[in-house]
């Protein structure tokens, strides 16, 4: 019988295998995890989850019933440690699978900090998985006092959740400003003004020195201008790196995460990849997107074209982020933007669209779903939106829809 093994069992393997069965494969289907639980909801750990506001089985994408009902053979708590695509094998600790076609969901991988400067002191967390939230949820607790190194949507985000629980927050980013890489100076002042406002002590072109600890457990931080904070844990949010290391071993192409092309197949013909660890052909460039919107999409044109329809994957990129009563929306990708134009909606909703020259790229919104719908509909049909509609707060963004 066909066998399509699957490894990396986060929101891109849940896709595949799922829509594999929906599109009528009746082969053996085996899914491997790294860790040992059902596949789950990413984005709520480090919000509601961390927050006590959601329970563990409201985190899984399925229930874990949905596998066996599906005969989807899970192997979970199972690292994979070798690739062998010549003999179209899979090594696992304690036995050798055989794949007919092979799928890479593998995701990605937190940076850390190194030991030199203090990385592995006790009470230095990053927030990837579910274990690394648990671990850490205890010492989230009012009075506790915590550093964040990073200034990106991973450290706001950690930052806003400390905060809520009544937790001393000083969040340090090298770059002259938070947000620096992914957005414009506008969206960095409208989410440095909430924070502060939030008695976050946001400390900008200012780095982590080193950390020091006493019995193994982190206790300050020294920053790069000289001074020290007091700390009781540590948040690490510098970025993820794609886990590609398995693909790599195995000869695969890669390029910025495992190379793919339009349909998802890598190097090898009967191995594809999906999600965060895979870079694919966008618009005359090449690309890899950390988001589930890309995972579950991505994965799933991977699953049908595995099962032989040629379908090309056309992404199209959003993004969320919610940060205390903010919903920040993001459609479009803000590369190459030269001007920004800002929408004042009412009760406080507020939307900044990127354009190069005239034309409409990327929309930023907060609080502001109407405006976001309407940039991303334009944005992904390749139209622009006239700068003054858009400015104007008073006019109606709807007929730029039919314009």
């Amino acid at each position: 019988m066909t066998h399509f093994v699957v490894i990396g069992a986060g929101q891109a393997g849940a896709s595949l295998v799922a829509q594999l069965r929906k599109q009528g494969f009746e082969g053996e289907i085996t899914l491997i995890g790294s860790e040992p639980v059902v596949p789950y909801q990413r984005p709520p750990l480090s919000k509601a989850y961390l927050l006590g506001e959601m329970g563990l089985e409201r985190l899984y994408l399925r229930p874990e019933s949905f596998y066996a009902d599906n005969n989807i053979t899970l192997k979970l708590g199972h690292e994979v440690q070798a690739i062998d695509p010549a003999a179209k094998t899979v090594t696992l600790a304690d036995e050798v699978l055989h794949y007919d076609q092979l799928a890479l969901t593998t995701g990605s991988s937190p940076r850390r900090l190194p030991a030199a400067i203090g990385g592995d002191l006790q009470g230095v967390y990053v927030l990837r998985d579910l274990a690394d939230v648990d671990a850490m949820a205890p010492v989230v607790r009012e009075g506790a006092r915590t550093l964040i190194v990073g200034g990106g949507y991973i450290g706001l985000e950690a930052a806003a959740v400390c905060a809520k629980r009544g937790v001393t927050v000083t969040l340090v980013e090298m770059a002259d400003r938070i947000l620096q890489r992914v957005a414009a100076p506008q969206t960095s002042d409208y989410f440095r003004a909430l924070h502060t406002g939030h008695g976050v002590d946001i400390r900008e072109g200012i780095g982590l020195e080193r950390l020091e600890g006493e019995d193994g457990t982190v206790k300050r931080a020294v920053l790069s201008d000289g001074s020290t904070v007091e700390v009781d844990f540590v948040v690490v949010g510098v970025g993820i790196t794609p886990a590609s290391s398995l693909a790599e071993a195995a000869g695969l192409t890669i390029e910025n995460g495992i190379k793919v092309d339009e349909h998802g197949r890598t190097s090898d013909p009967a191995i594809w990849a999906a999600g965060d660890c895979a870079s694919f052909p966008y618009r005359g460039s090449r690309i890899r997107l950390e988001s589930v919107p890309n995972a579950i999409d991505q994965a799933e044109v991977a699953a049908r074209n595995m099962l032989g329809a040629e379908e090309t994957y056309v992404a199209k990129p959003w993004f969320w982020s919610d940060q205390y009563d903010v919903k920040l929306q993001i459609a479009g990708l803000n590369t190459g933007y030269d001007n920004v134009v800002t929408r004042q909606g009412s009760d406080g909703a507020t939307s900044f669209w990127y354009y190069t020259g005239d034309q409409l790229v990327a929309v930023d919104a907060m609080n502001d779903p109407r405006a976001y719908m309407v940039a991303k509909r334009l944005i992904e049909a390749g139209r622009t939106a006239d700068k003054g509609v858009v400015s104007d707060p008073e006019a109606d963004l709807k007929p730029l829809l039919r314009a």
